[in-house]
């Protein structure tokens, strides 16, 4: 009588089978450890290595980034420029721009015409969004007015360049550096004022100070266009180095020792530094200072505006070198 053996025993010969694994030594080493989640192909967070290039790499000149609160992002390669007058000025004056976007259905007058006639002369991109779009872009802007430039980076001068520049275009230069401004709108308004009232550029500090943002460029009204900054990477070394090389340097504060209309060095080369309205100037920039003067003003009034400061100096310096 044949022997039953017990159910599922293998009555072969010993040695691996198909299906039992035993394919050989190698197959029993392991493959190592687990691949990280984003590396395994049939994960939901798998990345393949171009779409990960593409998300790290930094936006190529040109390009809009929009974060998604629709406001500015330092990691933006671009600025973008909003308001009937900013936009068409800057068109004007030649800023290098990469699109132009109109609002659908806006109310076209003369500068909006003009500022489609010269994006087409120099082969910018128009496009027609709505106006949602241009609110996103604009970070909200409420008065953009249904229209919007987008700019590179500004292009920033050297200080010493800046200097060069404004003595091969006059003997008596006049040039405004900032110090503690962190108010677009402040340096947009002082910006205008340089341009409007004679000044041969605007110097300012790389750190704690506002840049040239599209913020400024609006309140500029065009002119940042045409009035060069130049960005210091340490102001008092900056100040220092004017100096040497011939410019007065006169602090504008509120707690200055020298009235605005008693100011007798309007007839030199002049560097005037524009403290913020909270601190004024801080200690060291005043310590380098030839002279700091102050603008006489009504005892209600604690203090003025620094862009009106600025504007009210560069005045008065206009009127007495006329």
């Amino acid at each position: 009588m044949a022997k039953i053996g017990r159910p599922g025993a293998s009555k072969s010969k010993k040695g691996p089978l198909k299906g039992t694994g035993g394919h050989g030594r190698k197959s029993l080493e392991g493959k190592g450890p687990t691949p990280k989640a984003e590396d395994r192909k049939y994960h939901k967070t798998y990345r393949s290595p171009k779409a990960t290039t593409e998300i790290r790499q930094t936006p190529k000149k040109g390009q809009f980034v929009a974060s998604k609160t629709g406001k500015a992002s330092k990691a933006n390669a671009t600025e973008v420029l909003s308001g009937r007058n900013s936009v068409v000025e800057a068109l004007k004056a030649s800023v290098p721009a990469t699109a132009l976007f109109i609002a659908q259905r806006i109310e076209v007058d003369d500068r909006v015409r003009e500022s489609m006639t010269i994006a087409n002369k120099r082969g910018i991109v128009i496009n027609e969004v709505t106006r949602v779009e241009i609110d996103r872009m604009t970070g909200g802007d409420s008065v953009h007015q249904g229209i919007a430039l987008q700019v590179p980076p500004y292009n920033y001068k050297d200080p010493n360049e800046l200097l060069d520049r404004a003595l091969s275009q006059s003997s008596l230069p006049l040039l405004v550096a900032l110090d503690g401004i962190t108010d677009p709108r402040n340096l947009g308004a002082i910006i205008r004022s340089v341009a409007a009232f004679g000044g041969n550029g605007i110097i300012l500090p790389q750190r704690r100070s506002v840049g040239v943002t599209a913020a400024a460029w609006k309140t500029s009204a065009g002119a940042a266009a045409r009035m060069p900054v130049a960005l210091a990477a340490n102001l008092n070394q900056t100040i220092k180095e004017y100096k040497r090389r011939g410019v007065f340097v006169v602090g504008l504060d509120g707690d200055g020792d020298v009235s605005l209309p008693n100011f007798q060095l309007f007839d030199k080369p002049l560097l005037v530094v524009v403290g913020s309205e909270g601190k004024g100037l801080s200690r060291l920039v005043q310590e380098n200072c030839d002279q700091v003067i102050s603008i006489p003003i009504s005892e209600v009034t604690e203090s003025l505006n620094a862009g009106i400061a600025a504007s009210v100096a560069l005045y008065q310096i206009a009127a007495l070198r006329a």
